[in-house]
């Protein structure tokens, strides 16, 4: 090869490389998120909730600045602190974020400085934000969902679960099931219940929602784990209505028994999928009263499937309270869930205490809710494919650009490629 930059040839024509072109970046789609946080005010609100215990006359990064480059990291994918040293020389983040970048050890300090009473003023902070968001509303629906974060090292409370399996976390997640907002994430020691400070976090939530909204309804809907004496006694004096699973006993297979005979009697011969539905009174023996129970005995063709709900609900039918709101938790809590742990980071605890890895989770969670804003503009577009977008196709289609940046006295440019595909909705999203 004549030179020393030919790398290989096309046929007649030598390619060359060089590092002689303009500062680029690969996340453009960075604008578009400052665009959303001066927009909601999103990150700013929740920040300020942050107790910073650090001479302010020797810091060089506010509080906010940290937050925004964290969260705006695990948006655009970059789940850990030391990834800041790919980003440090990056011209259009460096731009965004004031210029500059706070380094990898400023980032763990910074995680690190964390104690109860800051996770604590933090979850305050996401209560009120919830709740600010709630005018004109006359009903909502809490969805509680937990999920199994599983450890691989040394971290406090990661302690072994025999439901799972495994050494964990139990990570908590309350979500709006009508707009899937995170009303409040909560991380608990490994060897937690299904439903360990669930009625409790019920009790504050609804006495927060009820003093600025006195007359709204609430629903609570949740699967088996949650179902406890407690729960029940709670909704009978705050006037919850409630659908949510309950675990099978002797007592619940012995009422579905005649039922289930019948079923596979009539349909064990096809193959067809077949339901049936049916209700009665019930109580357990640390139950306060009698509740609605409402049996599903399913043939699948390949067997019976049998499930209970406990419900205070004036639905139609059983029916409708079963498919038309009861497994709905699957597309507005379960997704959900599965956006924040796999998308957003959330199972990235890896710091050795556990108030830091609490942290941890509420950042995941705050990257979840501005990628919730994104999607809530989008839905106000004409885009109907984009509308159906998860988050990490968001993160690939609509932040991931190619682009320059130049500087004026007066002006920042930012130019992207005009080979980027979904220019004509970023730019609907940016006015």
């Amino acid at each position: 090869m004549s030179n020393q930059n030919t790398v290989f040839y096309q046929k007649s024509k030598a390619v060359f490389v060089d590092f002689h072109g303009d500062e680029m970046t690969s996340d453009g789609g960075v604008v578009l998120l400052e665009k959303i946080e001066k927009k909601f005010g999103y990150i700013n609100e929740i920040s300020k909730a942050y107790i910073d215990s650090r001479n302010q006359s020797l810091i060089h990064h506010k509080a906010v600045d940290l937050f925004k480059q964290r969260i705006f990291g695990l948006v655009l994918g970059y789940q850990d602190c030391n990834d800041v040293n790919y980003l440090k020389n990056d011209p259009v983040i460096s731009s965004i974020l004031n210029g500059s970048l706070a380094s990898q050890p400023t980032l763990s300090r910074f995680e690190m400085s964390v104690d109860r009473k800051v996770i604590y003023s933090l979850c305050e902070s996401f209560v009120s934000h919830y709740i600010n968001s709630l005018r004109g509303r006359k009903k909502i629906i809490l969805d509680f969902d937990g999920t199994d974060d599983k450890t691989h090292g040394h971290q406090q409370l990661a302690l072994f679960n025999g439901y799972y399996g495994h050494h964990m976390y139990h990570q908590l997640f309350v979500h709006d099931g009508e707009t899937g907002q995170i009303v409040l994430p909560v991380l608990r020691p490994g060897n937690s219940h299904s439903n360990r400070w669930f009625v409790a976090i019920l009790k504050r939530l609804v006495k927060k929602i009820r003093s600025h909204y006195p007359e709204i309804e609430i629903v609570i809907r949740a699967d088996a784990g949650f179902s406890c004496a407690p729960f029940y006694k709670l909704a009978n004096e705050c006037n919850l209505k409630y659908t949510i699973g309950i675990a099978s006993n002797s007592i619940l297979k012995a009422k579905a028994e005649k039922v289930q005979s019948a079923v596979r009697h009539i349909f064990e011969d096809g193959s067809e999928k077949h339901q049936h539905f049916f209700n009665f009174q019930y109580q357990a023996q640390t139950w306060e009263q009698e509740q609605n129970c409402i049996a599903k005995v399913e043939w699948t063709g390949k067997g019976l499937n049998t499930r209970f709900v406990i419900s205070n609900m004036d639905e139609a039918s059983v029916r409708d309270i079963y498919f038309g709101f009861y497994v709905k938790r699957g597309e507005s809590s379960e997704n959900r869930i599965k956006e924040v742990k796999n998308m957003c980071f959330a199972d990235r605890l890896s710091n050795h205490f556990f108030w830091p890895n609490f942290f941890r989770l509420i950042l995941s969670s705050m990257a979840y809710e501005i990628f919730r804003l994104i999607k809530k503009e989008i839905s106000q577009t004409k885009h109907e494919w984009a509308k159906k977008w998860q988050v990490d196709t968001i993160r690939l289609c609509l932040l991931k650009i190619g682009g320059t940046i130049k500087s004026t006295v007066r002006r920042v440019y930012y130019s992207f490629s005009k080979a980027f595909p979904q220019q004509k909705l970023f730019l609907e999203l940016l006015q």
